[in-house]
């Protein structure tokens, strides 16, 4: 085993993705009772919460766990922009028999600014902790490795993952472009270099003196076999476990997974307003006319506005407007529960390392 692996205190080399809105504590404590790391993400809920989410997970098991944060810049908002935006939408409202918000607002506060989501994690002290679209405070990572939290970041390019190994982030999770979700990136006004993750990993185990995890359209054990051998010390899967029946996505976000559009995921801004990978769905759809000549409001401000939508679509049964996140691996999903997909994945990973050697 690796000292990553073993300073954390988990048996397998993997780690489901904290994937807010999706993972629950169900699906974590199943993941960790079954050997990985399971995840849960509290960026978009307060800290009252996440404080309810962390006690849930600690009946269900008493194995490590992860809980991550979203460290983005707090939005700018833009009076203009949001009023275009609403009015653009405001039809596809209206066909649901519904209104768009009056106005829009910042749904959810980053941990940058969050002092008492940083008391709670500092009180409640959770095995791991990870960061994404950005580094706290140095404050606050020394308050956290204080009470000898193992810190996780993510970083989709070299210069990111420097960045956290200066703030003394104990492994970087390197985010290639194949992976779902949101983007990692620290700066969305610079261009995004669309590393994948075969070579964002070797370059990131060549260049830092940190473990390296790997993320990004890892769907099965040979998948995580190959990271290890590029030099990761671990991988991390998250639309490998939407299907569990542990997950929240709902049965429109399953129908999606194992329909045929999980042959073409696809990176959008609009339902968020951060880039982030998608099944294409009636949301994705509307980059190439209802919304083709707008900029998206700041992240998280847009998202009030997609989730609005979304609401008012799946109240008359049109469940194409939520977010379903996925990566290019999504063909290769599995409906299993988690218990047993980790004990699958762990079986390909030793077939995998066995047919090497």
């Amino acid at each position: 085993m690796t000292g990553l692996i073993e300073r954390i205190g988990i048996r397998l080399p993997f780690i489901q993705a904290p994937m807010a809105g999706t993972s629950t504590p169900a699906l974590a404590a199943a993941v960790s009772n079954a050997g990985a790391l399971g995840s849960i993400g509290v960026g978009a809920v307060d800290a009252a919460g996440a404080r309810a989410m962390i006690a849930d997970l600690r009946q269900r098991t008493e194995a490590p766990f992860n809980v991550n944060v979203f460290v983005h810049q707090p939005a700018t908002e833009n009076a203009a922009r949001e009023r275009d935006w609403l009015f653009a939408l405001a039809p596809l409202f209206r066909t649901f028999d519904s209104e768009p918000p009056a106005s829009l607002k910042e749904i959810y506060k980053s941990f940058r600014v969050d002092a008492a989501m940083v008391d709670l994690l500092v009180e409640t002290r959770p095995a791991v902790i990870s960061f994404h679209f950005g580094l706290p405070t140095a404050e606050v990572i020394a308050r956290l490795k204080q009470r000898g939290v193992v810190l996780l970041s993510t970083a989709t390019n070299l210069q990111e993952a420097e960045a956290a190994e200066r703030a003394g982030i104990d492994a970087v999770v390197a985010q290639g472009y194949e992976a779902g979700g949101h983007r990692g990136v620290f700066d969305p006004k610079i261009p995004d270099s669309q590393l994948g993750v075969t070579a964002l990993t070797r370059i990131l185990v060549r260049r830092l003196s940190i473990p390296v995890i790997a993320a990004g359209g890892i769907m099965d054990g040979a998948g995580i076999a190959a990271m290890l051998e590029l030099g990761a010390e671990a991988a991390q899967l998250g639309t490998a476990f939407i299907g569990c029946p542990e997950s929240a996505a709902d049965a429109y976000y399953r129908a999606a997974l194992f329909g045929p559009g999980a042959n073409a995921t696809e990176m959008t801004p609009f339902i968020s307003g951060r880039p982030a990978r998608s099944l294409p769905n009636r949301f994705t759809a509307l980059k190439a006319d209802v919304l083709k000549d707008l900029t998206p409001p700041d992240y998280p401000i847009a998202y009030d506005a997609g989730k609005a939508l979304a609401t008012a679509a799946r109240s008359k049964g049109e469940g194409g407007f939520g977010a379903q996140w996925a990566g290019q691996g999504a063909p290769l999903a599995r409906a299993l529960p988690a218990a047993d997909l980790v004990r699958i994945l762990s079986e390909e990973l030793a077939l995998a390392r066995a047919q090497k050697a």
